[in-house]
């Protein structure tokens, strides 16, 4: 069964938030309090996991309510087989099993380099070529198959891309070269669209945006170091201006858009709520 029937079967999950392992307390935002005071913007929790970590409190918390999740992957290096192994696959299924997601997802490049180590979190972006595709793409269907799950890969942040393809070209490809959907994400796109000099649309035109299942937005600061402008993906409450026109552009033509993200979780609520009503009012119109 080809995915453009599969993501039929796949639930609308609506606005959610995103949180990490041990983010939490004081001045933070709260999943729990978000879905309480606004149920609109928190529809279900994208649970980012390291597998050796597992899941805490907060997490545990939203799953004895039996709320949505997804499951965000912060470990594995999809073009490379010899991450599959049993240990971590077995720690997967466990989580999967815990969790109940309703798909998994996460950003499609290197999480560590050399053995998988807990609490390595590093991440680095593919190299976009044509011959990176198609090991990414047979981790992918691996995974999909070891979990039962739909696997959405993720375009990652990064201070350089290497390769031949545009990014939106590399993940269209991928997407179906590995049969699946895409989770977009808005700023880190903005961001290498600037990085690149390109307009914020460039190639969207060319993305199969009937493959887009979930969208992310986040904020981003800009800075400048000795005349170097960088682009911060931090996760700010105040997304730039290019990652709204994506995310307006992309909401009204991705007709299997069944999830939105905003990931500013390391904020307190109030300066979030903007932002929140921005996406929602966002997709309405769509």
């Amino acid at each position: 069964m080809s995915f453009l029937t599969r993501v039929k079967k796949l639930p609308r999950l609506g606005l959610g938030v995103s949180t990490e392992y041990g983010v939490g307390g004081a001045g933070v935002l709260d999943p729990l309090e978000l879905r309480r005071l606004h149920p609109t913007y928190g529809g279900f929790l994208e649970v980012g996991v390291e597998a050796a970590k597992g899941l805490d409190a907060n997490a545990r918390a939203w799953l004895t309510r039996r709320w949505p999740t997804t499951y965000h992957f912060l470990d594995i290096n999809l073009d490379e087989p010899e991450e599959f192994d049993p240990h971590w696959l077995g720690e997967v299924r466990a989580l999967v099993h815990e969790l109940r997601p309703a798909w998994l997802c996460g950003d499609a490049g290197l999480w560590h380099l050399g053995p998988r180590d807990r609490g390595h979190m590093l991440l680095l972006p593919p190299i976009l070529t044509h011959e990176s595709i198609g090991p990414m793409a047979a981790g992918i269907a691996r995974l999909r198959e070891e979990t039962g799950r739909e696997v959405l890969p993720e375009n990652p942040p990064g201070p350089l891309f290497l390769g031949d393809l545009h990014l939106l070209d590399f993940f269209g490809r991928l997407a179906e070269a590995a049969d699946t959907g895409l989770l977009l994400d808005c700023a880190h796109l903005a961001i290498y669209q600037q990085q690149q000099g390109h307009d914020p649309l460039t190639a969207l035109d060319g993305l199969p945006l009937d493959r887009v299942v979930e969208l992310h937005v986040a904020g981003a600061m800009v800075r400048n170091h000795e005349g170097l402008e960088i682009v911060e993906d931090d996760h700010t409450p105040e997304p730039l201006p290019a990652t709204w026109e994506i995310y307006e552009h992309v909401a009204a033509r991705a007709p299997n858009l069944k999830a939105v993200v905003f990931e500013c979780e390391k904020n307190s609520l109030e300066p979030c709520l903007p932002g929140f009503a921005r996406i929602a009012a966002g997709w309405r119109r769509a």
